[in-house]
């Protein structure tokens, strides 16, 4: 989808009590595109002291062929680091290397890497998108700048753990272009809350056969555009990657809508799986955001006994959606979802019937593909977690299986 045709269908608001949103600027469509965006920067998912070589691309992330000789043979190196960067061609390797793998980053992380002051693994990750933001303001000032103002407010005094990381950078011999955009403990705290509040996990995919295998962060993307989207419990839109199988832009987020969405809508985002626990997801909420959710959904299961909250319980482990931005209107789900109000415990049921994927230790979220280009809705919808397709019809068979 064009840059124009995405700001035909959405645009930015402030919504009182919310800060800026996206809102639909005209009737959408289910499974309609409503996004397309790409990273402002990308940084591994991985800690690296004491690690073993990457299976992914430094540049696009893409799963490496490691089967064979043959395959192995293939896999470019970074020529000046021993930290391991690997590519999985010749375009990924000289990008990198003149964006986000410069000198400067391929000495840093070489410094994580052996480096005794930061053992916690936590305290590796955000060294690593420090690194990655403070080369932003070196090979393109502009993006940095764009990073700068996205939504995510900083603490007036940074605390110990970001002075010992603004310490820690600093130790880096950082380039003296870094003093242009004012390098200190507060800049390096501003940049911590933009990840916290912006930050997208790209995640491995679900192993076929093996259900009960956990699923990891592959790596973390910051993207413009996206960070917009405000959280609702039940979501209107969710978000796709195609890091593995897409040929071209394999790190571009897709945020699709679940259903028709009137114009002036928010649209919506889930900022973990939408089968987690009211307490769970109020506790991420509150933690990570330091907001707490008065959704439509929120409001019924806050009445629920204790012993009711272990029907949706989920696994932690399970961050596929971790995810900025988000909306709280939950009235266009009540009319899309029909009879979903005849259980008065749970009115929304009817969402979880139809949207969210069946398999086992997947909790994804089920959005139809694009219409036609004639404007033909699909009957096929796709999870966002694992890639199973369901048709209409397979959810009509299965209704009738319940009901019988």
């Amino acid at each position: 989808m064009s840059e124009s045709r995405n700001n035909q269908l959405l645009k930015i608001t402030e919504i009182e009590g919310r800060g800026r949103a996206l809102v639909a600027s005209q009737p959408l469509k289910a499974g309609q595109v409503l996004l397309r965006d790409s990273p402002l920067l990308l940084y591994t998912a991985v800690a690296l002291k004491n690690g073993d070589p990457s299976n992914f691309c430094t540049n696009c992330f893409r799963k490496l062929l490691l089967h064979d000789d043959a395959a192995r043979s293939k896999v470019l190196k970074c020529p000046n680091c021993s930290y391991h960067a690997l590519f999985c061609s010749p375009n990924c390797q000289s990008i990198a290397l003149s964006t986000s793998h410069t000198p400067w980053v391929c000495q840093a992380l070489n410094c994580i890497r052996y480096s005794r002051s930061l053992l916690d693994p936590d305290a590796q990750i955000q060294a690593i998108f420090l690194i990655s933001a403070y080369n932003l303001a070196v090979v393109s000032p502009s993006s940095f700048q764009l990073l700068l103002s996205l939504q995510g407010e900083s603490p007036a005094i940074p605390n110990p753990q970001t002075l010992a990381l603004h310490s820690f950078i600093s130790s880096l011999s950082p380039p003296q272009s870094f003093a242009g955009f004012g390098f200190s403990p507060e800049l390096t705290a501003a940049l911590l809350a933009k990840d916290k509040q912006n930050a997208f996990g790209l995640m491995d995919p679900i192993q076929e056969n093996n259900n009960n295998s956990e699923r990891s962060v592959r790596a973390y993307g910051i993207y413009p555009k996206a960070s917009f989207f405000n959280h609702d419990c039940l979501p209107n839109a969710c978000r796709f990657d195609y890091v593995d199988t897409a040929e071209d832009n394999n790190t571009d987020i897709i945020i699709r809508a679940i259903h028709d969405i009137q114009e002036g809508r928010e649209i919506c985002l889930s900022y973990f799986p939408v089968n987690w626990s009211y307490k769970d997801r109020q506790r991420r909420l509150m933690d990570d955001y330091g907001f707490t959710c008065d959704c439509d959904r929120c409001k019924v299961e806050a009445n629920w006994k204790d012993d009711n909250d272990d029907n949706m319980e989920s696994d932690d482990d399970d961050d596929e959606q971790m995810m900025a931005g988000g909306s709280d209107d939950q009235e266009e789900e009540e009319d899309v979802e029909g009879g979903g109000g005849d259980n008065e415990d749970f009115p929304h049921a009817y969402f979880f019937v139809k949207y969210v994927c069946e398999r086992e230790n997947c909790g994804g979220t089920l959005a139809p593909l694009p219409p036609s280009p004639e404007g033909t809705p699909s009957n096929v919808l796709e999870c966002n977690v694992c890639g199973l397709l369901r048709t209409e019809e397979d959810e009509e068979e299965e209704d009738g299986v319940m009901s019988d």
